[in-house]
């Protein structure tokens, strides 16, 4: 499942066990947690330990195997209610990523097919949902890095790298395509509040040996400003039929803000990414986050005056996306035809 430009997962199946890479300790430290359940999963999720909406997919997979893994008796059939438990736990972890419900639907139907002897199938099945993932990352670099040929200068936001996915990367995967074709300088915006970009795209980059910029997200306008942007890249968590695009907060600014400048905008996800059953993106469940996050100390408590919003993500129309790229073909200008055709 590796590759082997890569020095470090956020995902390593041992057969048994989960490893997930906590990715709220980096860059300062490298630290796997090993989770035999899919309750502990479904926390790594929901803790931000393991993000990205195609990680969340292949977390939530490896979920249910360890589900029927430790609830699975030949003897009962108790056993099925319980992982069924466990599978609205994972669900319930991030409502935002389609990732997570595309999985376990996946699994859902290896597990229906299954049930006299579920374990070998639905690791299986998990397994091939993390190599596919990989290879998908790959096909899209490709893609994407074709729509790059001129460019110079990029930028991107979040984290939409090895970290996010099974291996490789979709917006950073096109990144590192693209860089060793002759882009020159990639830009990465802080992320706030969690700092994605600045822990996370910033230290994946520096691991591959390739250079790149931080920014603070305030100063991604004059930066356009300036002339020196070609693209903007990022991924996505959820995208709509009509190619609205779900992302983490920041995304739809820094859309609005290329179109202004005449920066071509990227998204690059893959096609379990795209919600077919939802029409636009004004029907997308957007997670809201607790305000401590974002608060400081002194603000949290009962007679504070002080309180906080915290979206984690936002929608990006697709009259302001130059190409949605999927491993399944690249859509230029989204807009006039969406991505039903893809399906």
């Amino acid at each position: 499942m590796k590759n082997n430009e890569l020095k470090v997962y956020a995902l390593e199946w041992t057969g048994k066990s989960l490893l997930v890479l906590d990715q709220r300790a980096l860059p300062e430290t490298i630290r796997y947690d090993e989770y035999s359940n899919a309750s502990d999963v479904a926390d790594s999720i929901y803790s931000m330990r393991v993000r990205g909406a195609p990680a969340i997919g292949i977390a939530a997979a490896y979920g249910v195997a360890l589900s029927v893994q430790q609830h699975y008796s030949a003897n009962s059939t108790d056993w099925l209610k319980k992982v069924e438990t466990d599978m609205q736990k994972l669900a319930s972890s991030r409502p935002t990523a389609v990732n997570l419900f595309w999985a376990l639907n996946a699994m859902q139907a290896v597990l229906q097919k299954n049930k006299q002897n579920p374990i070998t199938a639905i690791r299986k099945k998990a397994e091939q949902i993390h190599a596919e993932d990989i290879k998908a990352n790959q096909t899209m670099a490709e893609l994407g890095a074709g729509l790059l040929v001129k460019a110079k200068t990029v930028m991107t936001h979040c984290n939409a790298g090895a970290l996010a996915t099974g291996g490789y990367g979709t917006a950073l995967g096109v990144i590192r395509s693209a860089y060793k074709q002759g882009l020159e300088t990639v830009y990465a915006g802080e992320t706030r509040p969690w700092l994605q970009g600045a822990r996370l795209t910033a230290w994946e980059l520096a691991q591959d040996n390739i250079p790149v910029t931080l920014i603070a997200d305030s100063a991604a306008a004059w930066l356009m400003q300036s002339g020196k942007l070609d693209w903007i890249i990022v991924g996505a968590d959820r995208i709509a039929a009509n190619g609205d695009v779900a992302n983490k907060i920041g995304t739809y600014s820094l859309a609005v803000l290329a179109k202004q400048h005449a920066v071509k905008f990227m998204v690059v996800a893959p096609l379990s990414t795209v919600d077919f059953d939802m029409a636009t993106g004004a029907n997308i469940t957007i997670e809201e986050r607790n305000a401590d996050e974002l608060l400081a100390p002194c603000y949290i408590n009962e007679d504070s005056l002080v309180s906080a919003w915290n979206p984690v993500f936002d929608i990006t129309p697709a009259e302001l996306i130059t190409a949605i790229v999927t491993e399944k073909g690249l859509v230029k200008d989204p807009v006039k035809k969406g991505l039903k055709h893809l399906k």
